[in-house]
């Protein structure tokens, strides 16, 4: 086998291209991001130096090392779970349905980074689990999304055979899956969490959308606010809205790819029967038969009646 077979250097330029694009896409993000958050950076750094000062200023019997050490109690506070506003005790973030969530971003590699294990056993088991169950995930997922889709799929034939429209129809079964899952993922979410963490309504697309999407910056995160009551259910209703969240843009993915595969394939019959009526054509003038024949044709005196 020649080595530019095994090596498909045919496909190289275009993924050159592909590259150029997706570093060219990257850079451009990063230089909005820089325009956009650069300054506020700056001016959030002055301002924590100015707090600084003031404190020092204010509380004359605390000095740099003092300031250190309280710092390093908030610190080591916030990363407990525990607020320092009152003498309540609490049970940090590593109560069970804290520990639930934590899993579930775990596996779904959302990884918000607000709570992490910090013993040695933890931190081992943590890779392991991990290691098994982001491919579980995965299938789990991928397999969810795919019965969705084949529901979509069935009552879209269904509407047709009733209708007999099938543009109409799949169009609106489609319509209809991508509203539905907008307001159970973003729509009710969003309103949840404005009332339970006191979020404004930008804030919570933004966290849904970092969430779902695996992002998860963990610059808010929900049911981690120590200062706050949660009810019990608050914890499930977020795991369950994380999974049937994941599984709905799985279903999106599918049906994105299910699309793509039929264009293609489109595209794909329309040019190889482009080609076959142009081999065809070209058969028929090289055949000297045929030609034979045209010209036969053409001598032929014209039928008189």
């Amino acid at each position: 086998m020649e080595i530019k077979k095994i090596l498909n250097l045919a496909r190289v330029p275009s993924i050159l291209m592909l590259g150029m694009v997706y570093m060219t896409y990257v850079l451009i993000g990063g230089v909005i991001f820089w325009k956009l958050e650069g300054d506020l950076g700056r001016k959030d750094i002055s301002r924590v130096l100015l707090n600084k000062e003031r404190l020092l200023t204010t509380y004359t019997c605390l000095n740099q090392e003092g300031l250190m050490a309280v710092a390093q109690v908030v610190q080591d506070a916030s990363k407990a779970g525990l607020s320092l506003k009152g003498n309540d005790t609490t049970d940090g973030f590593w109560k069970f349905t804290s520990s639930a969530v934590f899993a579930a971003t775990v596996v779904t590699t959302i990884g918000y980074g607000n709570i992490s294990p910090s013993s040695t056993a933890g931190q081992i088991f943590c890779v392991f689990f991990a290691l098994f169950g982001i491919p579980l995930n995965m299938v789990v997922l991928n397999r969810v999304g795919k019965y969705m889709l084949a529901i979509e799929r069935n009552i879209s034939d269904f509407l047709e055979g009733k209708t007999g429209r099938r543009k109409c129809t799949r169009f609106f079964v489609h319509l209809v899956s991508y509203l539905s899952g907008t307001v159970l993922f973003f729509v009710v979410p969003m309103i949840v969490f404005q009332l339970h963490e006191g979020w404004t309504y930008s804030q919570t697309i933004y966290f849904c959308f970092i969430t779902l999407s695996t992002i998860g910056f963990g610059d808010f995160v929900a049911d981690s606010n120590p200062d706050k009551k949660y009810p019990e259910w608050y914890s499930v209703l977020m795991a369950s809205w994380i999974f049937f969240g994941l599984a709905w843009l799985a279903l999106l993915i599918n049906h994105s790819i299910d699309i793509l595969e039929r264009l293609n394939t489109h595209f794909k019959q329309r040019w190889v029967g482009h080609k076959e009526e142009e081999k065809s054509g070209s058969a028929e003038c090289d055949n000297p038969e045929t030609q034979m024949e045209n010209e036969e044709e053409i001598k032929k005196p014209p039928l008189t009646q």
